[in-house]
């Protein structure tokens, strides 16, 4: 008799990349070709202008509003508000602190990242307005269950329910002049991968499809999640090597119809960038938190 079916792998929602200002991190991901949302809030002291595509992902470039109102809450125990101004404190203004999972039961996988042991802290749930690029609004809201490793303090990860989804029109906003159209990966970076493997098998819902010493591969609902040592980063992007310990996200991987049009088009806008192992790859810069890689879709 057959078992029963396991769970199917989560899908990516988005990442999370802090900065300093949106304005600047407007300014560089426009002139990467990308098109970006207006500004949107949060009520507790955190602010986002994101960058939708067309597979339903994005990414979330978020800033502090000001105030008080986000430590406020973090001592309320708001661990999204306090995982960001954790990650401000030792890793600087600009970066790539969460990845997050596509859910229909927030509560639920509460419950399992507790069982698990991975949980890190209470479900949060809200709302925000949402705008799209015609400037219509309609209130958008999301419950969240977070989870986490003590040995990586600026890595986290949480699953995202959509419980109120805005009725707006976000096609223009999914259309990028550098060709994305999806996001194919996520790159985690770690001294010793294997220590963190399962949590992220945990979190996604997904096992390794391909592991050697440096590297493991978790094909997801609609991406892939990559985790492999500092020097596989460096091999593998053509980046500088890091010595940082636990487990970093690195770098996001998008997907474009023609390789060669893209590189062409960044190019011509000024970009600096290299073509490395069949990517064309970005290093960071202000309001670009992560390494980007373009790959042929």
């Amino acid at each position: 008799m057959l078992g029963p079916t396991p769970p199917a792998p989560r899908s990516i929602d988005h990442v999370v990349l802090p900065t300093a200002r949106l304005a600047v991190a407007r300014t560089r991901l426009t002139k990467l070709g990308f098109t970006v949302a207006p500004e949107g809030r949060h009520p507790f002291g955190t602010k986002n202008a994101c960058v939708y595509l067309a597979d339903g992902t994005f990414l979330e470039p978020l800033a502090q509003a000001g105030g008080k109102t986000q430590l406020e809450a973090s001592r309320r125990n708001n661990v999204f508000a306090a995982r960001d101004l954790a990650y401000r404190f030792r890793r600087g203004e600009e970066g790539f602190s969460a990845v997050v999972f596509g859910t229909e039961n927030a509560e639920a996988d509460h419950a399992a990242f507790v069982k698990e042991g991975i949980s890190a802290g209470p479900v949060l749930e809200f709302s925000r307005n949402f705008v799209d690029a015609e400037g219509r609004n309609d209130k958008a809201s999301f419950r969240l269950a977070f989870a986490a490793d003590l040995r990586a303090p600026d890595c986290f990860f949480f699953t995202c329910q959509r419980t109120g989804v805005p009725n707006v029109d976000r096609a223009a906003l999914q259309r990028h002049e550098n060709g994305a159209t999806r996001l194919k990966a996520v790159v985690l970076a770690a001294p010793d991968p294997s220590g963190f493997e399962p949590i992220i098998r945990m979190v996604s819902g997904a096992e390794p499809d391909s592991v050697n010493h440096s590297r493991f591969r978790f094909a997801v609902g609609n991406a892939r999640i990559e985790m492999m040592t500092n020097q596989a980063l460096r091999e593998n992007f053509g980046v500088p090597s890091v010595d940082d310990r636990g487990l970093q996200a690195r770098a996001i991987v998008f997907g474009v119809a023609d390789l060669r049009t893209t590189k062409s088009w960044l190019l011509s806008k000024g970009m600096d960038c290299e073509e490395h192992r069949g990517r064309v790859v970005i290093l960071p810069a202000p309001g670009q938190g992560a390494i980007f890689a373009f790959e042929a879709a």
